[in-house]
Parts: C-alpha cells; structure tokens; sequence
C-alpha cells in the first residue's frame, strides 16, 4: 500500500481576542491567576454570526489552497468536532456545501473532545489507504465559547474557539507520511470532563438551562492527574511500538490544554521544552482544533523540516486520548 501523507495543512482563529484582564471585568479571576494555572494569556472567540462550519471553511481553504487542490479534488470530509452548528446533521455536511464540495463526497463528524482530530486522522488515513478514497479532508473545529458557563471561573478562562484543518493522500515519497497512530479510552473517567444535560438522557429544559447544565462541567485537578498521565502513557507507547526514542523525535506538537501538563511531559519524556510547541498562550483549549492549529503553525514558521519525525499526542474527554506519529 502507498504512503499516506500530508499534503497541506490550514488553520483559522477569530478575530476577536479575549484576554485575561477582559476576563478579570467578567467573573472574579486575574492574570495572573490563570497564567500561573494554565500558562493562557489570551484566547480566541467567535464573532456575532460566526459558525463552527464557517470557521471550519476556513482553514480547509487555506489547508487546500497549500495543497495545491480544490475542493472539488476531495473525495472524503471528516471534520472532529463536539460543537456542531446544530445537532443534525453533521458540521461536515454545512461545510461540504459552504466549499462547494461534489455531492459524491462522503461527510461525517467524529466527537472525540480534545483527542478529536487525532481519531479523524486515523479514520481517514484508513480510508484513503484502502483505495476506496483518493484524498480526504481532516477539519477540527471548535466554538466552544457556546457552551462554556461564563460564571463559572474555573472553565471559561480554559477555552478558546479556533479551527485547524489537514489533507491527505498519497505520498510521492514512500519514506514521508502518516507513520502510525495509537487511540485509547478511558470510559471510567466520563463524569470528569462533560456536559450534563442537552442529550437523549436528560433532554434541555427552561430548568437545565437557568442551572447552565448545558455548558461544560470539569473536574480539574482530576483532570489534570489522568491527562499528564495517559497522553506520557500514549506518547511512550507509539513510540515504543514503532521502534523509535524520545530522543529521536524532532518536534512534540501536544493538545495545548494547559503549560503544566506540557511540562510536566517534557520532563517524564525527558525531552527539552523547546522539542515542544506551545501556543496556549495565544489560544487556550480550542479541543479538537488545538492540535491541528498547532500543527499549521510549526509547518508555517519552520518549526517542521524534511526529514523530521514529528509526535502528536492528546486527551479528551471520554476519556480519550492518542498519538501520531509523521514522518516529513
């Protein structure tokens, strides 16, 4: 079978900026308090008007354009996402149609929180290499200032909203491409990070909603325990399964949820902070969009190079979490 490789990558992020002494005039909280937390200066939120889909567009866009393809030259959309416009149907389908995609495209979303984009990479990577698809478009987007508790100042100075987006195909290089990628769930640790109600089991009322359980609801110190700890269990275990050292691994591109935990899996990998790229600063937790906005910038600002083995490495709620492996 041929090498899958990334043709292109894209990324999007909303104008309006969002910082923490904004955030300071908006629930009890300071600067200082969240960068000493979370390492987050400042993050990105959705105009008036501004989609999921839209800002999915976007970054396809710009992730095609690098590509050199239209969208017509797409044959496959899986976009990650857990803040679709609407519950049905699919983000993918509004942005199938917002680009101007075939109607023969197949469209899906993928909800993996956080490890999102990691899990629609592997599901499209397996279906471009069977042959039933030539190219596919991989979309993590994220408007997660929609379901974020604004009076609650232990989650809404986290989060951000954002998109990033990713091509696939053949490569024309059999020693440059998708290298491996390794998915987990911890199904124990579901009441740690979620939204209570708004689904099948507890459908919203006028009640759910004045009591904002609607919105996320995070236990973060647990959290915190279970992410350091699966994404160095899931960054150690690709790499021990494809045969390579920590040492060998040129750039580190991690779900940008929080400066501690990176660090924290700097030093239990034992790679330098600069093997790592960081801007949580700039965005916070964009979920699903975290790690392929990430990815666009290290490729845009000669971070990633020829040659170079790149590690992404995430956690979601779920509990899930995964790793990849490329090769450049």
């Amino acid at each position: 079978m041929s090498t899958i490789a990334i043709l292109g990558t894209g990324s999007y992020a909303p104008e309006r900026v969002l910082t923490n002494n904004d955030l300071a005039h908006m629930v009890e909280t300071s600067d200082e308090w969240i960068r000493s937390r979370s390492g987050i200066r400042e993050r990105r939120i959705a105009g008036d008007g501004e989609q999921t889909s839209d800002m999915g567009v976007q970054a396809a866009r710009r992730a095609l354009d690098d590509a050199g393809l239209k969208p017509t030259d797409i044959d496959l959309l899986v976009v990650a996402t857990l803040t679709p416009d609407m519950p049905m149907p699919a983000a993918a389908c509004l942005i199938q149609q917002k680009l101007g995609m075939r109607t023969d495209v197949a469209c899906f979303d993928v909800n993996a929180a956080c490890s999102g984009f990691l899990y629609a990479l592997d599901t499209a990577w397996a279906m471009v290499q069977s042959g039933r698809y030539r190219k596919a478009l991989v979309i993590g987007v994220e408007k997660l200032s929609a379901i974020v508790d604004w009076q609650d100042r232990t989650t809404c100075v986290l989060f951000g909203d954002g998109a990033g987006a990713a091509v696939l195909g053949p490569g024309d290089d059999s020693n440059r491409g998708l290298i491996g990628l390794r998915l987990g769930t911890y199904g124990d640790g579901v009441d740690l990070l979620c939204i209570p109600r708004g689904g099948s089991a507890a459908p919203a009322t006028a009640e759910s909603i004045a009591a904002r359980d609607h919105c996320m609801r995070m236990k973060g110190k647990e959290v915190f325990k279970l992410a350091v700890r699966m994404m160095d269990e899931a960054a150690r275990d690709i790499l021990e399964h494809y045969q390579l050292r920590a040492d060998q691994i040129s750039l580190v591109i991690p779900h940008q949820a929080n400066l501690r935990i990176i660090e924290a899996i700097s030093q239990y990998l034992e790679l330098p902070m600069d093997r790592f790229f960081v801007n949580v600063d700039r965005y916070g937790n964009t979920s699903a969009a975290s790690i392929p906005i990430a990815l666009d910038e290290a490729r845009r600002s000669g971070r990633i190079r020829a040659g170079d083995v790149t590690l992404l490495v995430a956690f979601g709620a779920g509990l899930t979490y995964g790793s990849a492996l490329i090769r450049w």
